[in-house]
């Protein structure tokens, strides 16, 4: 009787532990994970953040960025390719021909799929004008 009440025991707490695995398993969201943390460096090499700024963007847009509805709108259009952001620079700004390199990061997870995007211009105008206005490093 004993050997039968350990089994059933034994049994109900292997049951017990697959179900609370089970439990753990399903997705806390019905989105997928899509938050950033968004730098401003000087330098090539990132050896002096300027600037930083957190972005989640599901299931709501929020984080520190000063206006992260449209910085994730303006995620959403690039379709999980950063390198959609430099299409469109301002060919009516000029910019110095100095060089003071500013580089940009994009570190985190997109739609689920992680990120780590890095991108150096040659100095902030031209950052500015290659970005034309877009939102993502508006911060």
């Amino acid at each position: 009787m004993r050997r039968h009440l350990a089994a059933v025991s034994a049994a109900t707490l292997l049951g017990l532990a697959c179900a609370t695995g089970v439990a753990q398993a399903k997705p806390a969201s019905l989105y997928a994970p899509s938050a950033m943390v968004l730098t401003v460096a000087q330098g090539e090499d990132q050896a002096t953040v300027v600037r930083a700024s957190t972005l989640s963007c599901a299931p709501t847009a929020q984080g520190t960025h000063p206006d992260p509805q449209a910085a994730c709108a303006d995620l959403a259009a690039t379709a999980g390719s950063l390198d959609t952001l430099l299409a469109a620079p301002d060919s009516n700004r000029a910019c110095p021909m100095h060089y003071d390199p500013v580089t940009v990061t994009a570190d985190g997870v997109w739609q689920g799929k992680r990120i780590a995007w890095k991108h150096t211009f040659s100095n902030a105008c031209t950052m500015s004008a290659t970005l034309n206005g877009n939102s993502v490093f508006a911060f």
